[in-house]
């Protein structure tokens, strides 16, 4: 470094302060400045990947992330096994994030995490016995019994038992389960994950109260982790605000022409209502691109746009068209045979909230929206371990119905703006009667019947949501009309049904 010059390691302990402080553009000036001064800085590298990574820019992340690896940049294993989430949860590109998870592996072969991601990929991928290798290396191993990261061994007992479930009740693995629970703290997160583990151990076993038993300490664990963060005000009042800002549209007014291929079709609804079964079940037809949980219009809506929907009342036909162009730009990068296919589905459940800016930018969407028993549904809400950044109701049956009548009233209004552009998809009729079901939601699509969407478990596709198991399976209907067993433990979940105004077919 010449005399005079910036000092790297200066400017980047600044950027950090301005990072901390919230100020990424700042902070990203200042880094970019360490580099020019010193373009091998690894460490440099890895602050301007994180800020690329909170911008949403995650190929900008990984590539940054690489040339600090490239650079020697500390704690190589890590670095590796960031890229390895960005390439598998943003990117789409499972492949790389193998490499990456097993080049960690390779430079530090007790390090717990990068196995444990390991482990997920491949149950993402479909790859069971694979997952339940890198699951038993984490317990059996002994060097992991000593690591930092040692409590994500109960991680790995909590998946095999997911994976394997016990056969009967005297099972060992149910004592393993229950043992490994009593010396894990009340709130500890690895505790949820045995407790939900349990829970569904028992249900398979038919042992209902001792099963659901083990999901309400799971909730209560979470609820003791995470403090209450569902507002039933809030989510009202964002309800209200949605209606309003987004009313029928006047027929007389023009909309710009998005008619081009792709068509986005949004797959959304309640969580646990089968919208990955039916993406998984599309998947299989020649002509449709299964995207998942597409993440950019939540980031648009909830970042770009905030306060949501305030900001999006003004939005123009020039600010539509471009956003909309980013869109379909972001879907074909994660997606190149999008650009050849006739139907691209993006399925977040809780785009419900986002119907009315989906039809302003795409003005031919089509709309899928799964629906299910709402017994049935908040039970399985409450039997998942989910997160609770996404779906704050998701460990309170009473928050649970709440959410749900909101959500209900929500898809109601959409209905009447969008009638010939939504349609409905009961979880039930596509469990008892698949081939009618689908060949409805492909003519809704404008798609030939394929018989190739029945064979949807045999395909080894990466599904990325609670359900990768079950979509492994032939259709089955073992899940609909469970909450008649645990209908003596859903007080709390019917009341609040009821006071939502929603109906409850079948009651008896």
């Amino acid at each position: 470094m010449t005399q005079g010059a910036p000092d790297p390691g200066a400017l980047l302990a600044q950027a950090g302060a301005e990072h901390r402080a919230g100020r990424r553009g700042t902070a990203r000036a200042l880094i970019e400045q360490a580099l020019v001064a010193a373009p091998r800085f690894g460490e440099a590298w890895r602050a301007l990947a994180t800020v690329h990574a909170e911008d949403g820019r995650h190929d900008a992340a990984a590539a940054a992330l690489g040339t600090a690896l490239a650079c020697g940049v500390s704690r190589p294993h890590e670095a590796h096994l960031q890229r390895a989430v960005w390439f598998a949860d943003d990117l789409r590109r499972d492949d790389e994030a193998q490499a990456e998870l097993e080049a960690a592996l390779a430079l530090k072969p007790d390090y717990l995490p990068a196995l444990m991601n390991l482990g997920n990929l491949h149950e993402q991928r479909g790859q069971r016995e694979a997952a339940l290798a890198c699951y038993a290396r984490a317990l059996d191993d002994p060097r992991f019994a000593t690591v930092p990261e040692a409590a994500l061994r109960h991680v790995a007992l909590a998946r095999t038992a997911v994976m394997r479930p016990p056969a009967t009740p005297d099972d060992p693995l149910l004592a393993a389960l229950r043992t490994a629970i009593e010396s894990t703290a009340p709130d500890a997160l690895e505790r949820v994950h045995l407790q939900f583990a349990l829970g569904h151990g028992l249900d398979r076993l038919g042992e209902v109260d001792a099963a659901f038993d083990a999901f309400a300490r799971g909730n209560r664990s979470l609820l003791r982790r995470e403090g209450r963060r569902y507002d039933p005000r809030r989510e009202a009042a964002l309800v209200d605000a949605v209606i309003a800002a987004f009313p029928k549209p006047d027929p007389a007014r023009p909309a710009h022409d998005d008619a081009t291929r792709p068509v986005p079709v949004f797959i959304c609804g309640m969580f646990r209502s089968g919208s990955t079964l039916l993406e998984q079940v599309l998947s299989g037809h020649p002509d449709v691109v299964a995207g998942g949980e597409i993440d950019w219009l939540p980031r648009l809506a909830f970042e770009r746009l905030a306060p949501f929907p305030a900001r999006a009342i003004g939005l123009g036909e020039a600010d539509v068209q471009r956003l909309a162009a980013e869109y379909r730009a972001h879907v074909e990068a994660l997606f190149p045979a999008s650009r050849d296919a006739r139907v691209l589905t993006d399925k977040r459940p809780d785009n419900h909230l986002l119907v009315g800016l989906i039809k302003r930018l795409f003005p031919h969407a089509k709309i899928l929206h799964t629906v299910r028993h709402p017994m049935d549904n908040g039970l399985s809400v409450y039997m998942q371990h989910m997160n609770l950044e996404v779906t704050p109701y998701a460990n309170d049956l009473g928050d649970i119905g709440h959410y749900y009548g909101q959500y209900r009233r929500l898809m109601a209004h959409w209905e009447a703006c969008f009638p010939g552009d939504l349609l409905a998809v009961p979880y039930e009729a596509l469990v008892r009667d698949a081939e009618t079901t689908v060949r409805g939601v492909l003519d809704f699509l404008g798609l030939e019947w394929d018989a190739r969407c029945l064979a949807f478990h045999e395909r080894r596709n990466t599904v990325k949501t609670a359900s990768y198991w079950q979509v492994r399976r032939p259709l089955y209907g073992d899940a609909a009309g469970r909450w008649r067993r645990y209908r003596k433990h859903l007080g709390p979940l019917e009341t609040a049904l009821r006071q939502a105004g929603v109906d409850l077919p079948n009651e008896a």
